[in-house]
C-alpha cells in the first residue's frame, strides 16, 4: 500500500524537499502505450546523450590542461560538462521508467542541488 501524500511532499527521511520540480517521484499509473512510445522515444535521446557525452569528455579532457597549465578553472568549460550532468539527471527519471512524463529531447537547464543537513 502506498502511503497518502500530505500534501508538502515530504521525502523518505522525513524532511521537506525544496520548491520546485521533483524529477524523481513514485507514479501508481503507467501508461502502456507510454512504454511503447518511450522505446522509440530512448532512441532519439540516447543520441542526443552520446553526441553530448562526447563533447562533454573533451571538455573535460581540455579542461584538465587548463588546470595543469593556468591554475585556474574554465568557467565556460565548466559549464558545459555542468549543463551535461544536469541533462543526464534530467532524462534519468524518464528512462528508469519512474515517471511517463516525457522529457525534451534537447538539453534544457534543471537545477539540481543537495540539501545541506
Amino acid at each position: 500500500m502506498v502511503p497518502e501524500d500530505s500534501g508538502d511532499n515530504p521525502s523518505l527521511n522525513g524532511q521537506s524537499r525544496s520548491p520546485g520540480e521533483v524529477l524523481f517521484e513514485y507514479e501508481e499509473k503507467a501508461g502502456r502505450l507510454e512504454l511503447l512510445i518511450r522505446i522509440i522515444y530512448s532512441i532519439a535521446i540516447a543520441i542526443v546523450l552520446f553526441v553530448y557525452s562526447f563533447i562533454a569528455s573533451i571538455c573535460t579532457f581540455i579542461q584538465f590542461f587548463v588546470i595543469l597549465l593556468l591554475g585556474r578553472r574554465s568557467r565556460g568549460l565548466a559549464d558545459f560538462v555542468q549543463g551535461y550532468c544536469e541533462y543526464q539527471v534530467h532524462i534519468l527519471s524518464y528512462l528508469s521508467f519512474l515517471t511517463d512524463k516525457r522529457p525534451g529531447i534537447m538539453p534544457v537547464p534543471v537545477r539540481v542541488s543537495e540539501e545541506k543537513r
